[in-house]
This record gives C-alpha cells, structure tokens and sequence, in this order.
C-alpha cells in the first residue's frame, strides 16, 4: 500500500509593505465581511491549498479570457476596466487591505459582476494560476523602493517575471506604468534581454502617452500634482519558452 503524497511546503517569502493602514470605516468593515469572500477566484493560499491545485478560471468566468491587475491600490482602474470589457474576467491581488475594501465599495457603487479579488501576494496566485491563462495583465504605479539597496523588492525581479510569463498566454499585453524613471530603467533592463517578452515600443509616444482605454489612479494623480513624470511601458509575450 502507497503511502500518500505529502503536499509541498509552503516556501518562504519575504513580503515588504503594509498589509493594514489606519482604521477602517464601519462601511469598509461592511464591504469586507459581506462582500469579499463571494469575489474570491478559488483556494489561492497555501493553508486552504497545500497541494497547489489549480484555480478553474473557465469555470469561475465562463470561459471568458482573463487579465490580471498586480496591485490594484484603490480598485480605479479595475473597476473601470471591468466596467468597460464586460466580455473578458479579471482578477485583482492587493495585500493592502484598505486597498482592498476601497475596491469593495468601487464594485458595489459600479454594479460590475465580472472580477474577483484575491487579498494578498501575487507569488501565491502565481502557483496556482494555469500556464498560458491570462490574457493582459497590469502593473500601475507599484511601490518604487527607491532606495539601492532595496530595488531587490521591486517587482521587475526574475522572482516574479519568471511566473508572470508561466501564466501569460503568447500574445498576451503587460503593461506597466510608473513616475519613477529608475523603475523604467530597471524595467527596460530586466525585460529587454528575455526572450520570452517583447517591448512594442516603436517611437516616443508608445512611452510617454497613456493608454486609449487608461484610467489614472489616485497614484497617478498625486505624482502629477508633484511635477513627476508618467511613463507608460507595453510589452508582448512572445511565443519563446518561460523560464523554469
């Protein structure tokens, strides 16, 4: 008789950030406890899912095609997005859980039926998104870690580009958008080199002008109001192999 498998480990992951801010409004407490775990896409955390089975995005949305929202902030442009495409399904990750009850009252205020919310690390929705299964995803305004020694945390790291491009479909958009021209930087030199991702830049306004379906956030604003620059970066994933 076979003994059965013991599910993986859960790895370790440093995790850098808040995950609460300053006290909740009784509304906000409202919206998470009554309207959050409805808007779950399924067992994304290690406790609930030890064995990293797969979320049944066909199933959760119908066989719509899916994008991915990397740190939605306030729920804007996701609200606005899942407003404007009710054809296609997205899913939103934010730790912050400020962030995430903002995004709760945008959802109910707009009456859109077609996203679901995980509340917390991208890392862990990576393990259990299927390979080539979404179809855009969105990196706005992410925390810039301006310091040297910290730009390790930012996103733009093979620790989460590798599993971004396992997940992204070929064809698939990345899009990101930053103020802080070190992040364009680091950006451009972590994504130029792979092979498994395509800048479709072709002349300035590709980086400098947002995009015709952009929505500015509540981050964008604020660095405009404080004379920064955005800089708006689109990127294909080709149909070369993902990095294991």
């Amino acid at each position: 008789m076979s003994r059965p498998t013991k599910p993986p480990a859960a790895p370790w992951r440093n995790f850098y950030g808040r995950r609460k801010g300053k006290h909740l409004r009784d509304s906000q407490i409202d919206y998470l406890e009554s309207d959050l775990e409805a808007l779950s896409p399924g067992a994304v955390d290690w406790d609930v899912n030890p064995d990293r089975t797969p979320l049944d995005l066909p199933g959760t949305f119908g066989g719509k095609p899916v994008w991915l929202e990397i740190g939605f902030g306030g729920g804007e442009h996701m609200v606005h997005q899942a407003a404007t495409n009710p054809q296609v399904g997205i899913i939103g990750c934010e730790p912050y859980i400020n962030g995430v009850a903002m995004l709760l009252g945008k959802i109910r205020k707009a009456g859109v039926e077609n996203v679901k919310i995980h509340p917390g690390d991208v890392r862990d929705m990576f393990d259990v998104l299927p390979p080539a299964s979404i179809a855009r995803a969105f990196l706005l305004y992410p925390d810039p870690w301006p310091k040297k020694r910290h730009h390790r945390r930012r996103f733009v790291t093979p620790e989460h580009l590798d599993p971004l491009s396992r997940v992204l479909a070929p064809g698939a958009i990345f899009r990101v958008a930053t103020d802080i021209p070190d992040y364009v930087r680091q950006t451009l030199e972590q994504m130029m080199p792979r092979d498994d991702f395509e800048w479709c830049a072709t002349g300035p306004a590709d980086w400098r002008e947002p995009w015709d379906d952009w929505h500015s956030t509540r981050y964008e604003k604020k660095a405009l109001r404080e004379g920064r620059t955005p800089h708006y970066l689109t990127f294909r994933r080709t149909a070369a192999p993902a990095p294991q």
